[in-house]
This record gives C-alpha cells, sequence and structure tokens, in this order.
C-alpha cells in the first residue's frame, strides 16, 4: 500500500492530483472515496462500478436525494438525464440551491480522463480551491458521457465531521451488525443496546443480553448465554456456554457448556474444558481446566494446570509469584482442593488427593493423600470478651 501525502491542502482536486505519479500508464477506471465516509457498502461501490461500465461513462457520480441538500453540491443535468456539472452550495444560484440531488464526493473516472481533468483544474470559485467536481463540467464540455447513481440508503454516505457524527455512524454500523446477526438465527434482546464488533461470529440459537460488549476477533458457538453487562474480547467460546452478569474476558478459550460468573474474570491465556464451571468473584490467567472441574466463587487461579473433575474451594489462591518470576502450580485429576488453601508455586497435586481447608501448601503432594497444615486450635474456657 502505497500513500500520496497532500501536504498542502487546496481543495479535493488538488488532493487526487497529488496521486497522479502512482498512475502513470494506467488505463483502467479509478474509484475515488472519501476518507470521512465509513458507512459506505462494498454492494453500493460494486453498483456504482456496473452503472459506470454499463453506460460506458468517462464519469459517473454516486449521489442522494436529500429533503434538505443544505451543505451539499448539487447536481445539473441535462435533459437527457446527463450530467453537465457540479455546483458547490458557495457558489450556487438559488435555482440552483433549489436541486435535490446531492454529490457524496465518490466517483468511478476513467484515469486517462481523471489526471489531465484534475491538472488543468483552477480555483476561480468562493473558497479559492481547486473542486474535484469540476472534472464533471470538462467532460461534459468535451462531449463525454457523465452518468449519476443515486443511492437508496443516504445513511451510507454520511460524514463523520466531529465526535457527534462518529457516535451517529458507530450507531450505525453497530445497528447493521446486529441485524445481520439477528437475521443469522441470533437473538439479541436489545439492539440498541448490544456492541458488537464487526469481525465477531456468533452460531445461531445464541441470547445476547443488554449492554454486553463483544470485540476482536471472538467466535461464539450456538445455544450459548451471554447475560447482562458482559465484555468478551478476543476469546472462542463454544456451544451451550453460560456467561453469566457482570463478566469480563479476554483472549480465552471455552468448550462447551461452560458456565462463567457471575462478574468472573477470565485474563489472557485461559482453556477451560467441557462443564467447567468459573463461580463468581473468580479471577483466572493463564489457566488449563479440564472437564467438569469448577471453581465456584472467591478464588484465584493463576499459572495453573488443573486436570479433570477438580473442586476448587473458596477462597482458594494460587501464589504463583514469588516478586522475580512467575511459577506454575499443578493440580492433577480428581482432587477436592477445601476452602480457603494458599498453594505455594511451583507445586504439584496428586490426583485424587485431599487438600483440607485452611491449608497453606509448599510442598508437592503425592497422589491419594490428605494434606493438611494448619495450626491446631485452641480454646480458652472462661474466658470472655468483656468482663463485667
Amino acid at each position: 500500500m502505497e500513500f500520496a501525502l497532500q501536504e498542502e491542502q487546496l481543495g479535493t482536486g488538488h488532493a487526487v492530483g497529488r496521486a497522479a505519479r502512482f498512475f502513470s500508464g494506467f488505463k483502467g477506471r479509478v474509484l475515488i472515496l472519501c476518507g470521512d465516509v465509513p458507512l459506505i457498502r462494498a454492494a453500493t461501490l460494486q453498483a456504482l462500478l456496473s452503472v459506470h461500465e454499463a453506460s460506458r461513462a468517462t464519469v459517473t457520480v454516486l449521489t442522494a436525494h436529500m429533503d434538505n441538500p443544505h451543505g451539499y453540491g448539487r447536481l445539473v443535468k441535462g435533459e437527457g438525464g446527463d450530467v453537465l456539472r457540479i455546483v458547490e452550495e458557495k457558489d450556487a444560484t438559488m435555482e440552483e440551491r433549489a436541486i435535490s440531488e446531492i454529490n457524496s464526493g465518490i466517483y468511478c473516472v476513467e484515469a486517462e480522463f481523471l489526471f489531465a481533468a484534475v491538472a488543468a483544474l483552477n480555483s476561480d470559485n468562493a473558497q479559492g480551491e481547486f473542486y474535484l467536481t469540476d472534472i464533471v463540467k470538462q467532460g461534459a464540455d468535451q462531449g463525454k458521457i457523465c452518468r449519476s447513481f443515486a443511492l437508496a440508503d443516504k445513511e451510507e454516505i454520511m460524514g463523520v465531521n466531529d465526535r457527534v457524527q462518529l457516535a451517529a455512524a458507530g450507531k450505525v454500523l453497530r445497528r447493521r451488525i446486529n441485524e445481520r446477526l439477528m437475521l443469522a438465527g441470533v437473538t439479541i434482546i436489545d439492539p440498541d443496546n448490544a456492541y458488537i464488533e464487526e469481525g465477531v461470529k456468533i452460531g445461531a440459537d445464541t441470547v445476547i443480553y443488554p449492554n454486553v460488549h463483544i470485540s476482536g476477533s471472538t467466535i461464539i458457538g450456538s445455544g450459548c448465554v451471554i447475560e447482562p453487562s458482559v465484555v468478551i474480547r478476543g476469546c472462542t467460546i463454544g456451544n451451550g456456554v453460560t456467561i453469566k452478569a457482570g463478566s469480563v474476558m479476554a483472549d480465552s478459550i471455552l468448550h462447551d457448556s461452560v458456565a462463567v460468573g457471575p462478574m468472573a474474570h477470565l485474563r489472557p491465556g485461559n482453556e477451560l474444558g467441557d462443564h467447567v464451571k468459573i463461580g463468581n468473584f473468580v479471577e483466572a490467567k493463564k489457566v488449563v481446566m479440564g472437564k467438569g472441574s469448577k471453581a465456584s466463587h472467591l478464588t484465584y487461579l493463576g499459572d495453573a494446570s488443573i486436570g479433570s473433575h477438580v473442586n476448587i474451594g473458596c477462597g482458594t489462591i494460587t501464589c504463583n509469584y514469588d516478586g522475580v518470576s512467575k511459577h506454575r502450580t499443578v493440580i492433577e485429576d480428581d482432587v477436592f482442593v477445601g476452602s480457603d488453601v494458599q498453594f505455594v508455586a511451583p507445586v504439584t497435586i496428586g490426583r485424587n488427593s485431599l487438600i483440607a481447608a485452611g491449608t497453606t501448601v509448599t510442598r508437592d503432594v503425592p497422589p491419594d493423600s490428605l494434606a493438611i497444615a494448619r495450626a491446631p486450635q485452641v480454646n480458652k474456657e472462661g474466658w470472655k470478651l468483656k468482663k463485667k
């Protein structure tokens, strides 16, 4: 990709002229677009090219009929419908300002004519600029065919010149995305409040609740439920997955029938097997978790490999950082971890073991073992919180 820089901004004709050196010897068609018109569809541009080719035109202008054409250039046409010229509003007569067909700023032009016409432009107008629109009059005066193609959807040529217009354009893009997904079988409860980026893929019969944000290269399978205020970025999600309200997820893989949340946080690098459960206020980072395992609430899991059918009790922490390096915790299949357990990594827990509540694990635990490490309870009979 190459760019031509318009250092001194002397109008649209001058801007196109800056690109002339890239088209030396080129004899095809040049499609000219506006950088501030983000809503134009590929199908519209293809239709413009088809009209241009079918009419054997030298210039074809993309236009629209506006109820209020204020601020736009107007198309002046001959009796046969050929475009004779485009007049900017500041240069237009009262009669010309009454014309409703406006110039979008998007053109298809034959290259040999285009750059010769641009080189011949002058700045004798109200703004003292080299108007690209003037090439239409040049073409008409030379007896060349100049046509127009009118848009059905005027939103496509909405310009973005400030943040108010940027927000309006963003709303249109989101509506298009959501409509396309709904027509493909996705249920979006409130399309005005579902923020789904272009490129996201969602399977049929998935339900998206309000205020959900889905971005990046996210792929969501079929039959999923994404509850309110969920944020998903760059994740791959299987079928039948439930993401409960308020959960935040990034760059993670979830297999089928996983349940996450509410209010869970999946940081990058996780892979959760079928039927895994990550409950409320659980945070996970770089965790691989096997089929049927669960961490139901109030837990931090970082840099861990967890096998299948493992229960992680409430308040469990993998102590993965020693102040210099990160270390990994390995928990094998069928382990039961009680509440308030700390794994001081690196440490490995053998399969079918039980880690008692309140234990701080600093050494590997063999398979089929009970690990318990806590101070004995002492009861002081006769002691009172307050002495009378």
